[in-house]
């Protein structure tokens, strides 16, 4: 167990230094909440999935593939499809908008009311995602380590919080590139390893038919099967659709606003799809391999929702002896890098659209460069501190499992407020106080469900409670469309310029300037042989040849990535 703590030890301090050296890349606000506008393909479309995913994935998702087998796995379908459409059109025309936050692009379709209500909503609902997630990766931790979940919290939140503030979105795009080479390398040992473990590609699906013969792991579960009806039909449909509206609303643009222009962004989304269905392939054979043949020791740990600790369980009977530290940074660099999105982009629309425009409106003056990286870095050290205090009061309360706490608030607060940021981009004409109406319609319906379960002791379940709130903000979009021509001439023309501004391309040496493509893979690439280098050390640690060839293909998956970029970067400074 010393070996472990030794690897995370040199794993934060590596988290730190990225931080560190991509601090000189800051000079001005649009540096660090959206990297100047300058992020390459690879680095943005990295960024993007390590964003998408946490260990979330390993822990409250894991736990729904361990007792119901792949039904989970629709969710990230929903991410795929969401990819897909950003790579088609949607990340081109959010890079094309030159915003430099979401709120930007909130404000420019339907005005500053709209605006500002995202923004409030944003600096309650992010760090509380960002919490959750937290405390899922705390979870798993403890259940390796036998560490108090608080302390995990505490030690995993203030390193995020501490490369998050030097390095902005540049480290945090940096930190995201190394911890995805190494999550995806451990990962896909992972898989290759449970599948030698159950006997053989032949012999994981004999289980996995048993599984779906008992009705275990049938893809669509029958009514009453699982509490809730979860993994149902219904429960199927909406928790796509729910998926899919968070990851193409307006507010969630963010992503794409970091690259060069916006053939990056579309090959940044491509990128990452890619990433994320191979992901999809690997991430959850070890939790069906924990049911195949660890589901008594799962069954066993002393946790509120034991089916969350099956990935580690599995981690650690499978990995070689050293690698499970190395396991527990990629849980780390999953989180963590939800987590540092979450206090970025959050900080760039409280100072971009809220802080700035109130010093405005009351008159005082503009703050120069260097004040406001400042006040970005105050501001992300005081969501940092938040995060943590709210993912411990997280990991004190009973009532919820992990992965139904995530379904709830989403079914409850996020889809009202998102519904409406979807339907402005397929609707070109929609007047922006539709907005409002929208919105109205979605929270009438969620509030009814809240209501009616306190008063009347009537459980709602995920799939009704959000396909009546969907329901509800359609009917009342449907109320308005007959007034939908009475908007003042303003607002028509920021609709117009807004529309026009997104078909625009962007001249990057006009509008931008200062291509850092070759620096971006040079360092990255530096660190990540840094990483591939620390890693052949394991082959030191007592092992079976077997065991020492797996450390030797993870290592050397690590270290080509590295030299890759290295290339790359050589590359692009030549041809400047």
């Amino acid at each position: 167990m010393n070996l472990e703590y030794v690897t995370l030890g040199a794993y934060f301090i590596l988290l730190i230094v990225i931080g560190g050296v991509f601090a000189r890349f800051n000079n001005n606000l649009s540096d660090f909440v959206r990297g100047g506008g300058r992020g390459t393909w690879w680095m943005v479309g990295t960024s993007m999935l390590m964003a998408g995913i946490s260990a979330f994935t390993f822990t409250g998702n894991a736990s729904a593939i361990f007792e119901a087998g792949p039904s989970a796995v629709i969710i990230y379908l929903a991410n795929i499809t969401g990819f897909i459409l950003g790579a088609t059109f949607l990340g081109r025309w959010w890079r094309q908008s030159r915003a430099y936050t979401s709120g930007d692009l909130v404000r420019a379709r339907f005005g500053l009311g709209a605006e500002q209500t995202f923004v409030i909503t944003g600096i309650i609902l992010n760090p509380l995602s960002a919490a959750i997630q937290l405390w899922a990766l705390a979870v798993f931790v403890s259940a390796v380590f036998g560490l108090p979940v608080i302390w995990m919290i505490t030690i995993i939140g203030v390193i995020t919080l501490a490369y998050s503030t030097t390095g902005g979105m540049w480290g945090v795009m940096a930190t995201d590139v190394v911890q995805g080479v190494i999550m995806y390398g451990m990962t896909l040992l992972m898989a290759v390893l449970c599948i030698m473990e159950v006997g053989g590609v032949g012999a994981f699906i004999e289980n996995y038919q048993q599984m779906v013969a008992e009705g275990s792991f049938t893809f669509v579960k029958e009514p009453g099967q699982f509490p809730n009806d979860r993994y149902t039909g219904l429960w199927m449909v909406m928790a796509f659709v729910m998926q899919m509206i968070s990851q193409i609303h307006l507010g969630a643009a963010n992503k794409f606003l970091a690259a060069k222009d916006g053939r990056e962004a579309s090959r940044a989304s491509w990128f990452c799809m890619a990433l994320m269905a191979i992901g999809v392939a690997v991430w959850f054979i070890p939790p069906m391999v924990a049911r195949f043949l660890y589901a008594d020791e799962v069954m066993a740990m002393a946790v509120g929702d034991p089916a969350t600790t099956s990935y580690a369980i599995t981690a650690a009977h499978v990995l070689p002896n050293g690698l499970l530290g190395v396991m527990i940074a990629a849980m780390f660099s999953a989180t963590m890098s939800s987590m540092d999105w979450g206090l970025n982009t959050t900080t760039g629309v409280l100072v971009n659209n809220f802080l700035l425009p109130l010093r405005k409106w009351m008159g005082k003056a503009a703050l120069s460069d260097f004040v406001q990286l400042r006040l970005c870095r105050s501001i992300t050290v005081l969501l940092g501190i938040l995060i943590i205090s709210m993912s411990i009061g997280l990991s004190q309360q009973t009532r919820f499992a992990m992965f139904d706490s995530y379904m709830i608030i989403a079914s409850v607060v996020s889809i009202p407020i998102t519904l409406p940021l979807v339907a402005g981009i397929f609707i070109r004409k929609m007047p922006g106080w539709y907005y409002f109406v929208m919105l109205g319609g979605g929270l009438i319906m969620s509030l009814y469900t809240v209501i009616d379960e306190k008063m009347n002791g009537n459980v709602w379940a995920l799939q009704e409670r959000s396909f009546l709130v969907v329901l509800g903000a359609l009917l009342a979009l449907l109320l308005a469309w007959p007034f939908r021509q009475r908007r003042r001439a303003a607002d028509l023309t920021r609709e117009t310029e807004f529309w026009e501004r997104t078909q625009t391309p962007i001249d990057f040496e006009t509008e931008i300037g200062g291509s850092l493509d070759g620096a971006q893979a040079k360092i990255t690439g530096n660190l990540i042989l840094v990483t591939g280098g620390l890693l052949t050390a394991f082959l030191l640690v007592p092992n079976t040849l077997g065991d020492r060839v797996a450390i030797a293909c993870l290592a050397a998956f690590v270290l080509t990535c590295g030299v890759l970029l290295r290339w790359a970067g050589i590359r692009a400074d030549r041809n400047r």
